[in-house]
């Protein structure tokens, strides 16, 4: 198949439905890793046609809501103090709430916040404006890395003296690694982020078949994508395998995009990283290495730790480890909603709140 609307077709997804249904048998749980399986599952409604023996449950697949609170505050507060200074950041997180106030308040306060589509936006604004420090909030998973990687080294080459990135990225397999380690929740397979993975390449979940004995399979994020992801971790479950099996293989290969990991690892090392609701996870983030030091916000300005508080009530770190779904939340589609968000998981399209809000079956 070519064609986006060859993997919506109906025919073909009953038809994968039916074949998951002659096959499974077993009790499972099974967690995708990204925001954008949580969101086409709940768009195409497969979570419920699935068998009952099927569990599906959304993981901490959404970069915005997993950037913790932490994080978020000190960016805020970073704003507060340095009103000379330009902070640029993807438009998910202006309305992501701190313990008192989001990007999109400090900047309504007249804090010099801007949206940026690419990080190489951020090179602009800096050239533009000489006279200020210009700030790149820099979230997101391995798929936003090789581009926040490839600014500093555009950065460096153009001699720009104002201008630096707070590296907040997220690496996924130490993740699904402190998932399992943690055991709150029964995981016996994972659905793999697609985009991802076509950066790290899917080698990168060896372990889990080896060490864990969990199935992983790569999966796109159209309907036909997922429903033939979930059919092949079904078979190995059947046929009591572990495997790392690629279903996005017109994207992913094994060992991934070669140069957007040199790329990575020329400007960044693997490093301890904050996770909301998870809390740290070793070796789970990117710091900068000592050569490209003069670009890395937190020792140019020694920003300080920030208070790691959520806001009152939200249970959005249940929801990131799968512990909840997000109706069982007591502020869901009630005091929380997209235009009036309390948790991240209710800001980010990718986020399972907003994914179940959009998409939630009302009587």
């Amino acid at each position: 198949m070519k064609y986006i609307d060859e993997f919506r077709q109906k025919d073909a997804a009953q038809a994968i439905i039916k074949k998951i249904r002659e096959v499974s048998r077993k009790q499972v749980s099974i967690m995708e890793i990204c925001g954008t399986h949580t969101h086409s599952i709940s768009k195409y409604g497969i979570r419920e046609a699935l068998p009952d023996n099927i569990r599906l449950i959304s993981g901490p697949g959404c970069p915005v809501c997993v950037t913790s609170a932490a994080d978020v505050n000190r960016i805020i507060a970073f704003s507060r103090v340095n009103r000379n200074a330009i902070i640029a950041t993807f438009g998910d997180m202006m309305k992501v709430p701190g313990s008192e106030s989001s990007l999109q308040e400090e900047k309504a306060r007249g804090a010099d916040i801007r949206v940026v589509y690419s990080p190489l936006n951020s090179i602009e604004i800096a050239k533009n404006n000489p006279d200020k420090e210009v700030v790149l909030f820099a979230v997101g998973f391995e798929t936003t890395a090789p581009t926040v990687a490839a600014t500093v080294l555009s950065a460096k080459e153009a001699g720009l003296k104002n201008f630096s990135a707070l590296s907040l990225h997220k690496l996924t397999p130490p993740a699904m690694k402190a998932l399992l380690d943690g055991g709150e929740i029964e995981i016996d397979g994972f659905i793999a982020p697609g985009h991802v993975t076509a950066i790290i390449g899917a080698k990168a979940y060896g372990f889990l078949a080896s060490d864990y004995k969990s199935p992983c399979v790569v999966a796109g994020f159209e309907p036909i994508d997922a429903l033939m992801g979930i059919y092949m971790l079904v078979k190995q479950f059947e046929e009591s395998r572990c495997a790392i099996e690629i279903e996005y293989d017109r994207v992913v290969t094994w060992e991934g995009n070669l140069r957007a990991q040199e790329v990575i690892n020329e400007v960044f090392e693997p490093s301890d990283s904050l996770w909301r609701g998870i809390g740290n996870i070793p070796g789970s983030g990117l710091a900068f290495r000592e050569e490209f030091a003069a670009f890395d916000s937190e020792k140019r300005f020694s920003m300080p730790k920030g208070v790691d508080a959520e806001p009152k009530g939200c249970k959005c770190g249940s929801v990131l480890k799968g512990l909840i779904t997000p109706n069982e939340c007591g502020l869901f589609a009630k005091a929380c909603t997209p235009e009036f968000p309390i948790g991240p998981c209710m800001v980010s399209s990718e986020g399972t709140c907003a994914a179940w809000y959009k998409y939630r079956r009302v009587a």
